[in-house]
């Protein structure tokens, strides 16, 4: 029981965060980009493993049951995805965009921090994944079985995360070519747009 807890809650977790979502994608750039993408994939770890947390130990039915608070996330998501995926389509179609492969826009490690900050917290979907489904399946266990999931879960996080950032430094060269830029940068673009899309429609449905 213990072990099917343990392996049930590493991969519901991968299950939640392999989608590319806001999280994977600042992950993808920084790794591209060679750029703090190490402390990126910890600082993500740890947010996960918080909010994973929160949510095993009963966070959920706090969520879940405000909409007050549901509408507020939401609605905040909403607009930092639709900035986000903007972003995404400028970086796309910048004028500079096919003569950028020689220079990378280093970015600091406070504006790292900031900007993992907002895209964990500011997104509806980082609570909807972790606090409410995989806490929720975490919170139908008991005693060590709940603890095993829920390092499970966390695992679960911490491979994909290192996974990706490790993965995409590796593959920077071809990855980082402005065609290929550019059709991640499109890609990241349309799907911040489409889960923007989901949320409103999420929202309009409760």
């Amino acid at each position: 029981m213990i072990m099917l807890a343990a392996t049930q809650g590493f991969t519901l977790a991968l299950s939640m965060i392999v989608p590319i979502g806001s999280q994977n994608s600042m992950l993808l750039t920084q790794g591209i980009n060679k750029n703090h993408h190490l402390m990126t994939a910890a600082l993500f770890m740890f947010y996960d493993a918080v909010l994973i947390s929160i949510g095993v130990l009963g966070g959920s039915l706090i969520l879940s049951s405000n909409d007050n608070l549901f509408t507020l996330l939401t609605w905040g998501g909403i607009a930092f995805l639709l900035a986000y995926g903007a972003l995404s389509f400028k970086s796309a179609f910048s004028a500079n965009s096919e003569n950028s492969s020689g220079f990378i826009n280093k970015k600091s490690v406070k504006v790292v921090v900031m900007t993992s900050l907002i895209v964990t917290f500011l997104n509806p979907h980082a609570y909807i994944d972790t606090v409410m489904v995989i806490g929720s399946v975490g919170g139908q266990y008991q005693g060590d079985a709940k603890i095993y999931f829920l390092f499970g879960a966390i695992t679960g996080s911490i491979v994909w995360f290192s996974s990706l950032a490790l993965g995409a430094a590796k593959l920077s060269v071809v990855l980082s070519k402005p065609k290929v830029k550019r059709i991640i940068d499109i890609a990241i673009g349309l799907v911040m747009w489409i889960i923007a899309w989901s949320l409103l429609t999420t929202w309009l449905a409760r």
